[in-house]
């Protein structure tokens, strides 16, 4: 059976070229960075060389990327990190979005439990947020504000320079978590005017348990490990060489070819969106059309739930998503959804569709094909049954 991967959000394959990096790496390099021999300042050198790499991805200086284990620490430094830090001055009052990946939501509710107030804003059914509500939300208190860049569920893109300018201009750090538009958008830094962001190499064909923090230059965070000096005494422990590598090596490639894959992918989640929508009755797409990632649809199915259709699907060889792969194995609805004001039915009858690197339109037209009758038969066994 051809299997086709349509799960991207969730995780992307290892490039060659990185699989090829950071073999060599694991073979060769296996000094400890923080030693002063050679072998260590062999380490080090390729540390260097990858943080000068994805520094080169957003747009910053090499020395403002903090290496991390993956998105999930980076937001957590970021938010709790920067929260700690501007404890002393009264400011404890933290705002965010109420779609934000539950990093960034459960870390604000560690928060609250230690007394941080926290603020989440509410999204229309377009899954933006309003720059007017941001500034309704804050307070001459509120030291962190915290905006995803792109969503990993609908992906949509949020106006994250005019949100960052609105926290500013009441003192606020501005802090975005770009898991899911690093690598696949362009992402700068100094146009975002944002403080700090956070990156994951997974999500653009790097490898898993590493990413990096972006903090502005003369940022004071408070480290949330706490031991040796590595990272500029901000991340305690001896630095995963290789994933560290992997990442430079895959965010290299996605900066040289970033808007002619995005223009590709762009078409063939078009092309699959209105596949879907002409061919199945009762379908819709969830979140706004035109300020989205280029990889990612969100589909509703009237009638259909979700996981059924999910694995439906995985019997036909094709891999899609109910939303957050750190969310998976929940019958919870879709927090997402759910904020976007939708009915409880529609949070739990829609899939995710994330298109990559190697997705084909035979792909993409062999998804259409097979969708129409395994929605039917689903609702069909629904359906109740006629009076005698």
């Amino acid at each position: 059976m051809q299997r086709i991967y349509l799960d991207h959000n969730a995780t992307t394959p290892l490039l060659p070229a990185v699989i090829e990096r950071m073999t060599a790496v694991l073979r060769d390099e296996f000094g400890n960075p923080s030693s002063v021999h050679h072998f260590g300042q062999q380490a080090k050198a390729v540390i260097d060389e990858a943080r000068t790499d994805t520094a080169n991805l957003i747009g910053s200086e090499p020395s403002e990327v903090l290496f991390t284990s993956g998105g999930t620490e980076a937001d957590n430094i970021a938010v709790r990190g920067a929260a700690e830090a501007l404890e002393t001055t009264g400011r404890r009052h933290l705002v965010a979005s109420a779609i934000e990946h539950e990093a960034v939501l459960n870390t604000l509710k560690a928060l609250a439990k230690r007394g941080w107030r926290t603020t989440l804003l509410p999204v229309d059914q377009s899954g933006i947020i309003s720059p007017s509500a941001l500034r309704e939300a804050l307070v001459d208190e509120t030291a962190v504000v915290s905006v995803m860049h792109a969503n990993n569920e609908i992906g949509t893109i949020q106006p994250i320079a005019e949100l960052a300018r609105v926290a500013h201009e009441r003192g606020a750090l501005f802090h975005t978590d770009a898991v899911q538009s690093a690598g696949k958008i362009a992402v700068d830094v100094r146009a975002l005017g944002v403080d700090m962001l956070s990156m994951s190499a997974h999500k653009f064909y790097g490898p898993k348990g590493v990413g990096a923090l972006w903090i502005r230059r003369g940022l004071r965070v408070v480290p949330i490990l706490t031991g040796g000096r590595q990272e500029r005494s901000r991340r305690a422990g001896t630095e995963n060489v290789a994933g560290i590598v992997g990442m430079g090596v895959a965010a290299r490639i996605a900066s040289g070819k970033m808007a002619e894959e995005g223009r590709r992918l762009s078409a063939l989640r078009d092309r699959l969106e209105a596949g879907i929508l002409g061919a199945v009755p009762g379908t819709a797409v969830n979140g706004s059309t035109d300020a989205r990632v280029p990889n990612t649809t969100n589909i509703s199915f009237d009638r259909v739930e979700a996981e059924s259709l999910l694995i439906a699907l995985d019997l036909q060889g094709v891999a899609v998503s109910t939303g957050s792969a750190c969310s998976s194995g929940t019958l919870e609805p879709s927090h997402v959804l759910k904020a976007m004001g939708f009915n409880a039915h529609r949070t739990q009858n829609s899939i995710r569709f994330s298109l990559g690197a190697a997705n084909t339109e035979a792909e993409i037209d062999r998804v259409i094909g097979v969708l129409p009758g395994i929605v039917e038969k689903l609702r069909s066994l629904t359906r109740a049954p006629a009076r005698a």
